[in-house]
């Protein structure tokens, strides 16, 4: 867990993402705390003690300032708190008491866009000679035509969908860039005045509020693709910004892409999320064998990134708010389940759970059945279930809800529970920025590796994939590996330089 210093204030996180693993909340659908079928913030406040007992070390809120859209990721206001989720008071609350237990909060930053209604996009449009109009990224079509011409661009006139778009009601033939949506303008961050006002908002939360980092929403889109060193220019000054607001202060962003082409990245981001990873996952666990040499891979993944800056912390997901869910990708089996958990929490980064994902929710796109209510207990008995929609494949005939696992020693839950209790207590599997060593252990239906501390620590972590039990080799060499100090089932055994791991287990040795 995150240390607090006895004679600072307890807001004060030294050491975000290099210890513990962390629990991604979508707000809406965690917790209703006043009925109104919406979850909240207080929602999130009443229930930090099943994340302590969890073992969580923080939690990352997705957006909560005002906007117009269910999701909230159209910001209206960058220093406020949607109604819909309650008030700053409730927020400074929730941040007070999440400390106390020393959990720490990060919020999502949505830095690439906002609504169509904030102020800002709102003096935009009203013509050339506003102040805010160069906020945004205006141009004339015949510009954009020619413009598409030079660079061959896909959203010529070719059928594909124009990220360019009009202002309606406007008598101005100039339109404004959005390129995920004609209510998500894209800033423009070329123009100093509104990287200023982006810091200012940076301050804001981290030294007024009190939050402990940021993710960061598109980080690889704030210009396009052709201009990616200025991407990388900005989030080193970001980086920058944040460090000198409040040292220690963690980030992480969103940024899928070719390994080398993410590594630049960690110049200026303390992390970033390992998507590459999160599909590689569920394939060698449905097929029982790791035909995609996940270590191998993750070995050159990690050779990039130190490259750039070897202080990187790789950002460990299942799924997320964007991603099916696991659960689904793995049809709830429970055995695949246990085993997903197994590779995420022993592997080298920092994990990520999303909420639900320990009790096995399930979900596919499109993006509200991936978002779907958190089942808290069964619908009778359940008085914090969001009713902002109704579980299309989450409820609690398919999903059995928290209450439920918790007396169930073998519960998906509790697997989680105990997995994470024992990385947090390890100095090793606990040290985020412990790094990949490859074993030389290539036998069917396994995934081996060892993972290094920067104090010289280590451990070896073998995975069983499959339904029978497996009995691994040791080459001579590894005379260190003396005993199990963890096993996720029982019948794990070490004897010489052999040790036996039940069907879909795995052990920790030293």
């Amino acid at each position: 867990m995150l240390a607090v210093s006895a004679d600072v204030s307890p807001s004060v996180f030294v050491s975000v993402g290099q210890t513990g693993v962390h629990y991604e909340i979508f707000v809406r659908s965690f917790a209703d705390s006043n009925g109104d079928g919406i979850g909240d913030l207080n929602g999130v406040t009443n229930n930090l003690d099943y994340l302590k007992d969890l073992g969580v070390s923080a939690i990352w809120l997705m957006p909560i300032s005002p906007s117009p859209t269910y999701h909230k990721y159209d910001v209206t206001d960058y220093y406020g708190i949607d109604p819909e989720y309650g008030t700053m008071d409730d927020f400074r609350r929730l941040l007070t008491e999440a400390h106390r237990r020393g959990i720490a909060v990060i919020i999502d930053l949505v830095l690439h866009h906002t609504s169509i209604r904030h102020p800002w996009f709102q003096e935009s449009a009203r013509g050339p000679d506003n102040p805010y109009r160069k906020f945004y990224n205006w141009m004339h079509p015949t510009e954009i035509k020619a413009r598409k011409l030079a660079t061959r661009d896909i959203t010529a006139d070719s059928g594909e969908r124009s990220p360019w778009h009009s202002v309606k009601g406007s008598s101005s033939p100039e339109q404004y860039y959005g390129m995920f949506w004609s209510g998500m303008p894209d800033l423009n961050f070329d123009h100093p005045p509104l990287r200023e006002e982006i810091f200012a908002i940076v301050r804001y939360w981290l030294n007024e509020v009190g939050v402990d980092g940021f993710r960061l929403d598109a980080a690889r889109h704030l210009y396009r693709e052709a201009e990616e060193p200025k991407n990388h220019q900005f989030w080193e000054e970001f980086g920058r910004v944040v460090e000198a607001a409040k040292p220690g202060a963690y980030t992480v962003g969103e940024v899928w892409t070719r390994p080398e082409r993410i590594a630049p990245y960690f110049r200026g981001l303390k992390a970033n999320f390992n998507f590459d990873l999160q599909l590689m996952i569920p394939a060698i666990i449905r097929r029982e064998d790791d035909t995609e040499d996940l270590i191998e891979f993750l070995a050159y993944v990690h050779g990039a990134f130190a490259n750039v800056n070897p202080q990187f912390i790789d950002g460990l997901i299942l799924s997320n708010h964007d991603q099916n869910r696991i659960g689904s990708l793995l049809k709830g089996n429970l055995n695949h389940l246990k085993v997903a958990a197994n590779l995420l929490l022993t592997l080298p980064g920092l994990p990520y759970l999303y909420y639900g994902e320990e009790i096995g929710m399930l979900g596919m796109k499109p993006d509200e059945h991936i978002r779907e209510p958190f089942l808290w207990d069964t619908r009778d008995r359940d008085r914090q279930r969001t009713r902002w929609r109704r579980g299309t494949y989450s409820t609690s005939q398919t999903v059995k809800p928290l209450a439920q696992q918790q007396a169930d020693p073998d519960s998906l839950v509790n697997h989680y529970k105990r997995l994470i209790h024992f990385r947090n207590s390890h100095p090793v599997l606990n040290d985020n920025l412990s790094r990949l060593e490859q074993t030389g252990i290539r036998q069917k239906g396994t995934v081996s590796f060892i993972r290094r501390s920067g104090t010289g620590q280590r451990v070896l972590v073998v995975h069983n994939l499959t339904r029978n039990s497996i009995e691994v080799v040791f080459s001579p060499g590894e005379t260190w590996c003396q005993r199990i100090v963890f096993a996720t089932a029982p019948g794990s055994s070490l004897s010489d330089n052999r040790v036996t791991i039940p069907a879909y287990g795995c052990v920790v040795v030293e």
